[in-house]
């Protein structure tokens, strides 16, 4: 499709008239006490629902105040240290136990596990002419807009989309988890031929695979993966997968859920909000942050030279000048990210076998001084940790992953999290999300068209 060529100078005045009517003082938020971004003054999440599906611990409260502690990850009441620990321990692939356990609320035995993973392979492949149709023929430069898109066209596959009834929601929700994978891989396929000018392979899921081992499958020429590599991948799935009801994409699900709408509907508008930076996209400004690093640092060993550089960087220096370390602070942890822990210490042994051992080092250079460089600088006495953020772009890296996949792969494994939020707002919602807003600004005697000037 062709665009005509946009007047920039009408664009641009148009602009500058939005931005003036647009803005709003800041002072105003605290004069009316205005919650901004669902948040009260010292950055807590206001309480707007309830959930049963996930929680995430930073403080415990003692004495009426917040004390930090170091940050627990829930899924349905089971602290997911302990389902890591247990997957490890039997050598299975868990995402797929996982995502029984946030949909359906208990943990599968063998039996059931074995059904559901069987349900799932079911459902891999893609409609017929879903992919020639709907992703090779209108091929997209982002494959999150791509992925979306593809949400969205579902509905047209579905005999019955309109059907919100606990029993159809949850089949539409588990063959969009089923389908993720696919429509990721295919979407990348599409991109690399029609915007990169390379060779595009399509390779078919299959129903006996992890939803890991599939989606290396599927991302790599000759269909080759190791079992570490495989395993790696699952984990971040696992640790990705949900974050409570609070986070931008989850709330996005019950907020559009709350409207009675359908399931693509929903799905499609969590991707739209995963893909920005600010959520799911973070972990590309990470990798990019320490590019720009490794090319200004010249001894990776030197904590010195390291920490004049993040010094650099939270000062406006340098790299993108906004004044932001990337991957490090969260807005409920404080002494430490549960994710970014576990992530890590499976990263170090890839990185062994890959030879990125001076890389990861650096990487846990900077987790380990940051914290003392933020308060000199800051003078804030905030507690800050590093996030998954940080080290999934590194990981991902490893595994030979192209950059423009880093975030499809966080929707792969959050559509686990969304599906249980769709059912759970459409079982116990039942009521429209409807914040107040207050208008500022004074009234304005009206002026005819003829009187203007």
């Amino acid at each position: 499709m062709q665009y005509e060529e946009v007047d920039s100078s009408m664009i641009n005045q148009l602009s500058a008239l939005a931005e003036k009517n647009d803005y709003i003082d800041p002072e105003l938020y605290t004069k009316f006490d205005v919650k901004r971004g669902l948040r009260d003054s010292d950055g807590k999440g206001v309480l707007v629902g309830l959930t049963r599906i996930g929680n995430v611990y930073g403080y415990d409260v003692i004495d009426g105040k917040p004390v930090a502690v170091p940050g627990k990850l829930i899924y349905r009441g089971y602290d997911v240290e302990d389902i890591i620990s247990d997957i490890e321990i039997s050598e299975q692939f868990g995402f797929e136990q996982v995502i029984y356990l946030l949909l359906f609320g208990d943990l599968p035995n063998a039996s059931q596990l074995a059904e559901f993973d069987a349900l799932l392979g079911q459902y891999r492949v893609l409609p017929d002419n879903f992919v020639e149709d709907m992703i090779l023929k209108s091929p997209s430069s982002d494959i999150m807009n791509k992925l979306a898109r593809s949400v969205l066209v579902s509905y047209s596959y579905d005999p019955n989309p309109e059907d919100v009834s606990t029993a159809n929601n949850l089949l539409q929700c588990i063959q969009l988890i089923a389908r993720f994978p696919a429509m990721v891989a295919y979407g990348y396929q599409a991109k690399r031929r029609h915007y990169d000018g390379k060779s595009m392979y399509l390779h078919n899921p299959l129903p006996n695979l992890s939803t890991a081992e599939n989606f290396l499958r599927m991302i790599r020429a000759d269909k080759n993966y190791d079992k570490l590599e495989a395993e790696l991948l699952d984990l971040a799935l696992i640790l990705h997968a949900e974050h409570g009801g609070g986070n931008n994409s989850s709330l996005t699900v019950h907020v559009v859920s709350s409207a009675d709408t359908d399931t693509y509907s929903a799905i499609g508008a969590a991707v739209g909000s995963l893909k920005g930076r600010r959520h799911g996209g973070a972990n590309m400004k990470v990798m990019e942050m320490m590019d720009d690093l490794k090319a200004n640092v010249s001894d990776w060993a030197s904590e010195k030279e390291v920490g004049d550089y993040l010094r650099k960087i939270l000062r406006k220096e340098a790299f993108d000048r906004s004044g932001l370390v990337y991957g490090q602070g969260h807005a409920v942890y404080t002494i430490s990210d549960p994710r970014a822990t576990l992530l890590r210490e499976k990263a170090r042994k890839l990185a062994a076998v890959k030879k990125c051992s001076d890389e990861f080092d650096l990487y846990c250079m900077i987790e380990r001084i940051f914290p003392g460089i933020f308060e000199a600088e800051k003078g804030a006495g905030k507690k800050i940790c590093t996030n998954v953020d940080f080290y999934s772009g590194f990981v991902y890296s490893m595994l030979g992953i192209p950059r423009e996949l880093y975030t499809p792969i966080f929707a792969i494994s959050r559509i686990a999290g969304w599906a249980a939020h769709r059912l759970e707002e459409n079982i116990s919602g039942g009521r429209i999300y409807r914040p107040a807003f207050k208008q500022v600004g004074d009234l304005r005697e009206y002026i005819k068209l003829d009187d203007r000037h």
